[in-house]
């Protein structure tokens, strides 16, 4: 069974999407709707991120409960890099292409939970259908809120 992968990638997918919110929120502190929903948003991620290494002991994976919660050294020079490209371009420019990476993000993380939800059903295995069930509907709403903040903002950003 290949179940283990699927929750070690899934794992992976949702801590970049906490990791991403999180930069977001810090990015785009002055909107305070984007620093504190992009928060709220990022603690779903890392609940799930908690729970699906809970989860994978079963399918003998060791998991970081805590991974999508700290920035590594690399992530803070792509930081640090994305601050001095927010400089030379738009903060709004910059807000559309944050947002848009939240979007595809959650898109994977998304197929990521629909694959596992399948296998789950398939080999009957009731706890891991129930967490997909349970967490699924969180990343759905992630990317709505990021498609609502894409059309929300775009004309005014791209026609100004």
């Amino acid at each position: 069974m290949k179940i283990g992968l699927a929750l070690e990638e899934l794992h992976r997918s949702e801590a970049e999407l906490a990791r991403e919110l999180l930069k977001i929120s810090e990015r785009h502190k002055v909107d305070h709707e984007i620093f504190h929903l992009a928060r709220d948003l990022a603690g779903w991620s890392q609940r799930h991120v908690r729970e699906i290494s809970e989860m994978a002991k079963t399918y003998g994976q060791d998991l970081d409960p805590d991974a999508g919660t700290t920035h590594g050294p690399v992530d803070a020079l792509v930081e640090k890099g994305s601050e001095l490209v927010g400089h030379l371009k738009s903060p709004g420019l910059l807000l559309l292409r944050d947002v848009r990476e939240v979007y595809i993000k959650a898109a994977g993380v998304s197929v990521e939970w629909e694959l596992l939800a399948q296998a789950a059903q398939g080999i009957k295995h009731k706890d891991l259908l129930d967490l997909a069930k349970k967490n699924h509907p969180d990343t759905l709403r992630q990317m709505r809120w990021a498609n609502s903040k894409l059309k929300e903002s775009a004309t005014q950003i791209l026609v100004s």
